[in-house]
């Protein structure tokens, strides 16, 4: 199990040069109601990408979650899938309730980038949707005995940290001990942010010694967001490519200034800026 498509997006920095070619908004929004699947999908994407929130994208990116034409062989929709990826970047709490529809398509990547997108638009109304798709991998409050790969529950747990749903700790707590390593990454992250306990942001440190780099590239991600300061060094230190670890101290870095209740820099401000000074 790999990195989500929007995980990897993320941790790129090559997206900040990326050419919008000779696109115009205009022609993005016809193009989202083209007959050609081609322009459609390109669309939704461009409109996400460059974060076009004006209310005509917005409806047409939400008409776009119930598409039927846009299929893949196997039964997939890709322009639902770009369409909830790109409904996250726009802001817009009108795609909240569209998007928790999203969460009972039979398509696991557009359940994946609801979840996505609903943690980013961070209305916790979204909660009882998230925590029962949650619930098909347990058993009261256990892990099911056969690990159940169903749901894109990484995605989910982090939703569920980030929207601070501390009500329901004993439910993603199991999660630590799912057999998929990214789950339990996702869950560690999810139980720091619900918690405030350093065991949990310790236990992602201790992952970024993987072997795996596309591990070690996710819990760079997860670190970041949490904006674990302890992490400092070792994310600094860990093999991976120095834009992903300047991305993981950023979300470090903010977390430190928009916890600092004064204009002074704090000490662990400035040993990041440190740490980014040595990687640039």
């Amino acid at each position: 199990m790999n990195p989500s498509p929007q995980k990897i997006e993320d941790l790129s920095l090559t997206g900040n040069n990326a050419d919008g070619g000779s696109l115009t908004v205009e022609q993005a929004l016809a193009n989202l109601e083209s007959a050609d699947l081609g322009l459609r999908f390109y669309a939704a994407w461009w409109l996400g990408r460059f974060r076009i929130g004006e209310p005509a994208a917005v409806r047409g990116l939400i008409a776009a979650l119930e598409d039927e034409a846009d299929r893949t062989p196997e039964g997939g929709y890709p322009l639902r899938r770009n369409a909830a990826r790109a409904l996250g970047k726009l802001g817009d709490r009108q795609a909240v309730s569209p998007l928790i529809g999203c969460l009972d398509c039979s398509d696991f990547y557009v359940r994946e980038a609801a979840a996505q997108s609903l943690e980013m638009l961070g209305d916790p109304v979204c909660i009882p949707a998230l925590i029962k798709l949650l619930q098909v991998g347990l058993q009261g409050e256990q892990l099911i005995s056969q690990p159940d790969l169903s749901q894109p529950y990484d995605a989910i747990l982090e939703a569920l940290g980030t929207l601070r749903a501390t009500e329901f700790i004993p439910l993603v707590k199991p999660f630590l001990e799912h057999p998929i390593e990214l789950v339990q990454y996702a869950a560690a992250r999810a139980m720091y942010q619900l918690t405030q306990e350093p065991v949990y942001g310790e236990r992602l440190v201790q992952a970024l010694g993987g072997e795996k780099l596309q591990l070690r590239r996710a819990v760079l991600a997860d670190l970041g967001a949490i904006g674990y300061l302890p992490a400092a060094d070792a994310i600094a230190e860990t093999l991976a490519e120095n834009s992903l670890k300047l991305i993981s101290l950023k979300g470090l870095l903010e977390h430190q200034v928009n916890h600092t209740a004064t204009s002074t820099l704090s000490a662990g401000a400035v040993k990041v800026m440190n740490l980014m000074d040595s990687l640039l």
